[in-house]
């Protein structure tokens, strides 16, 4: 323990790069040093920026760091000998990666060497055979001892065992290494002693201190003193690695002087590391030095071995064999992800950083360098850092809704010859952002519903699409709130928030409102939610659910009208005129009108299309004074709906003849009426000389004397139309009000009507007859105004009705 204390130091350099030595076989879990406070950071700090070790080629890690401490422990037992070999000198490099910002340190882990290994000759009898002509102080090399480790561990002494005839002296080589020589100190007598046995002992200088011994066998042959001499001192070569096996490295040559068997060489290897021992082979005749094992440069670029040359008779000589191990482009780079983040937002800006990448390549030289692409168009790059580190950066705008994700390739090219690369292919992903707001399917709705439809039915389906993902794109639907005809919006319609169907909350009626316009509102899940808006036009179809109204003649039951139709009236004469409304619209207000009951059927006909009642031929005296027609009014709907009427004309010339309306009455009254007949005709007869009277004054205000008074008028009065059948769109039945002038020429049986402008405020209400006008305090009413004309000329004259119809209005009605 006070060894390793000794042992630990730390440097920090002035680039911020921190050296540590260690000794060699510290346990796994073994603290090399607080690498924080060395860097300056806290082991918090250290943690959370992803702190970890990388080395250059990719070899082993034999260190790890604790990152709640912030320190460097060793990861796994280090054999100084296995991994540097004789090297004097054992270091391990690695690169300290911290993240956000990217930062390298340089870590150096210096491995110092113990005595952990004794010194070992390679053989356990070292064979001498000296001759007895041997001169005092004649020199014999003996075997090396071998010792693993290095400086003061390696071998540092030999010893001999005392004994009458040999020292021993100790050398250096030109590498510093220690061997053995037998100095013959007193000559030999074969005769006397014909072997020698000797212990030879090689140690060290560890603490504590190691040895070994081998057994010297001394054989006194006859004298031989020459040695073998190698044609080099040194032997240098050059070796490209994956060399095949059985490839001819080198061959030792060496001579000796002496003849026969004294003369003969042969070779074998001396102090030969393990290493050596796997990978080379020497063949003992020719001194060819083969290759028996992979030579791989990115694991060892140097071997180093001594060869012995020895004659027949034990005389020898070493040489050092050096080979060098050249580079070949034998790997190709390697990509390293560092960090990679799981997804980049889509509103990222040009320049994020996405991820980490590290290139390494085992060669050397030239075939070391690497150039690093993205292949493809895509908008991220690499960006260069320290060493063969690259940072991947956004270089454009990100789309999730175009592009989710993106398969990078990585392509890694060394400088070699021939060049070689490799590929790597990442996934960076997009994350969605609430960027997109829904988009409806078209730009505005319509939809067309029928009245009268059922509550809860659909009226039609808005959809609308937003590209986001998850919530972000899912859409719900609300009706922005407004109102209809001064109702909100909402009691009418409904939306299904999910799926965007609008139902109909109540039944439509055309005849109400023909149309409404609803907002929807399309939005989204995200944060801050996204909307759009879309305009949905809903219109009412009209349904044939309403009967024409026939607004003259009065529809009422207990009343009737009665038109005056002069006897001079000719073939086609207007005679009355049957004004019937719908509110419905299109086809299913087209009106159709027909006679269906007639007490003359050929004298008059009806327009299909106007209503307008002609006379069919001219009245002769001969024709009934009372005509009844019974008129169906029929729209043209599916299935088509009809109303009828009742027409009452009055055949007559003169007013005198009007209390004979006492029998049209009749035939449309009960017999329960007759008293009041009798009384509504009396009352006509006391008022039926004040008319005579009255009309003989306007004859003489005017001195001029129409032909006939109702040649060929008739007056109809306008009814009130409600807003249903005269819009302004022109979609109701009636397109303008029916009001008439007539237009006669004195002495002309023909008459002519024209339309004029409509009674807007002076007309009488639907389902009455003729009143007194308001304010009017005279027995009489405004009637309508005629112009007449004679030899050309117009004059125009007022006609007063006399109050005769009050009483049978009033019989009417009861």
């Amino acid at each position: 323990m006070i060894y390793l204390v000794m042992c630990l130091s730390v440097v920090n350099t002035v680039f911020g790069d921190v050296s540590y030595t260690i000794p060699e076989e510290l346990k796994r879990g073994s603290v090399v040093g607080n690498l924080a406070k060395d860097i300056g950071l806290d082991a918090k700090t250290l943690s959370s920026r992803k702190a970890r070790l990388n080395t250059d080629d990719g070899s082993k890690r034999y260190f790890e760091i604790e990152r709640n401490a912030g320190t460097l422990i060793v990861g796994d037992a280090i054999d100084r000998e296995e991994l540097c070999g004789s090297r004097p000198s054992c270091s391990l490099k690695y690169q300290l990666v911290l993240e956000k910002p990217l930062e390298i340190h340089g870590i150096s882990v210096q491995i110092q060497d113990i005595n952990d290994n004794a010194p070992q000759f390679s053989t356990d009898l070292i064979n001498l055979e000296i001759q007895e002509s041997a001169n005092k102080g004649t020199q014999f090399l003996l075997s090396e001892a071998h010792d693993a480790d290095v400086l003061q561990n390696a071998v540092q002494g030999y010893s001999l065992e005392k004994n009458d005839h040999f020292s021993l002296q100790i050398r250096t080589n030109s590498d510093g290494m220690k061997y053995s020589e037998l100095v013959m100190e007193k000559e030999l007598d074969r005769e006397q002693q014909q072997e020698h046995n000797l212990i030879l002992t090689a140690f060290d200088n560890g603490t504590p201190q190691k040895s070994a011994s081998v057994v010297i066998h001394i054989n006194v042959l006859d004298a031989n003193d020459n040695v073998p001499v190698f044609s080099q001192p040194i032997y240098r070569v050059e070796l490209p690695e994956n060399a095949p096996l059985d490839t001819v490295v080198v061959t030792v040559s060496a001579t000796d002087a002496d003849e026969g068997i004294n003369g003969e060489v042969t070779y074998e290897l001396s102090r030969v590391p393990d290493k050596v021992a796997r990978t080379f082979s020497l063949d003992k005749a020719s001194g060819q030095i083969k290759v028996t094992g992979p030579i791989d440069f990115e694991k060892e670029n140097i071997y180093e071995m001594r060869v012995q040359a020895k004659d027949g008779l034990g005389s020898a000589s070493n040489v050092k064999v050096i080979i060098e191990i050249t580079d070949v482009n034998d790997n190709a780079p390697a990509i390293v992800v560092q960090s990679l983040n799981d997804a980049v937002p889509e509103n990222s800006v040009a320049g994020t950083e996405v991820g980490i990448i590290n290139v390494q390549d085992k060669d050397s030289g030239s075939n070391q360098h690497i150039h690093c692409t993205i292949q493809g168009n895509v908008p991220f790059k690499l960006n260069p850092s320290i060493k063969n580190y690259y940072s991947i950066l956004t270089t454009g705008e990100l789309d999730r809704e175009f592009i989710a994700y993106y398969n990078l390739t990585i392509t890694a090219i060394d400088e070699g010859t021939p060049p070689l690369s490799s590929f790597k292919t990442i996934q960076i992903s997009v994350s969605d952002v609430n960027d997109n707001p829904p988009v409806f399917e078209h730009q505005s709705y319509s939809a067309y519903v029928t009245e009268n439809n059922k509550p809860g039915s659909s009226v039609c389906s808005v959809t609308a699409r937003d590209p986001d993902w998850r919530q972000n794109g899912t859409v719900f639907y609300s009706l922005l709130p407004s109102e209809v005809n001064g109702v909100p919006v909402s009691s009418y319609v409904s939306i299904n928030g999910d799926t965007g169907v609008i139902h109909a909350l109540r039944a439509f009626d055309y005849e109400q409102f023909r149309s409404f316009k609803v907002q929807v509102v399309a939005r989204d899940n995200g944060s801050p939610p996204l909307s759009s808006n879309v305009t949905v036009s809903v219109f009412i179809t009209d349904e044939n659910d309403n009967s024409p109204q026939i607004l003259y003649p009065t529809p009422e039951v207990n009343s009737f009208m009665t038109e005056m139709v002069p006897k001079a009236a000719l073939s086609g004469s207007l005679v009355s005129k049957v004004i019937a409304v719908d509110a419905d619209s299109g086809q299913n207000a087209w009106l159709s009108y027909q006679i269906v009951k007639s007490t003359d059927p050929g004298l008059f006909t009806i327009g299909l299309h106007s209503g307008e009642i002609r006379a069919q031929r001219d009245i002769s005296e001969s024709d009934s004074m009372k005509q009844n027609l019974v008129i169906s009014v029929k729209d043209n709907g599916q299935p088509s709906l009809s109303t009828t009427c009742a027409v009452y004309l009055l055949i007559s010339d003169n007013l005198a003849e009007v209390p004979e309306l006492k029998d049209m009455s009749y035939e449309e009254s009960n017999s329960k009426l007759t008293s009041y007949l009798i009384i509504a005709l009396v009352s006509v007869s006391t008022f039926f000389l004040t008319f005579i009277i009255l009309i003989v004054a306007i004859r003489i205000c005017h001195r001029r004397k129409p032909r006939l008074l109702f040649d060929g008028a008739v007056a109809i009065p306008s009814a009130y139309l409600p807003p249903n059948y005269a819009d302004v769109d022109g979609t109701g039945t009636l397109r303008s009000a029916y009001n008439y002038d007539a237009y006669m020429t004195t002495g002309s049986r023909t008459s002519d009507f024209k339309f004029v402008t409509s009674y807007n405020d002076n007309t009488l209400p639907s389902g009455t007859t003729l009143k007194r006008s308001p304010g009017d305090n005279s027995d009489c009413l405004n009637f309508t105004s005629l112009d007449f004309t004679e030899n050309g000329s117009k004059f125009s004259t007022l006609v007063i009705a006399v109050f005769f119809w009050a009483p049978l209005e009033i019989a009417g009605n009861v």
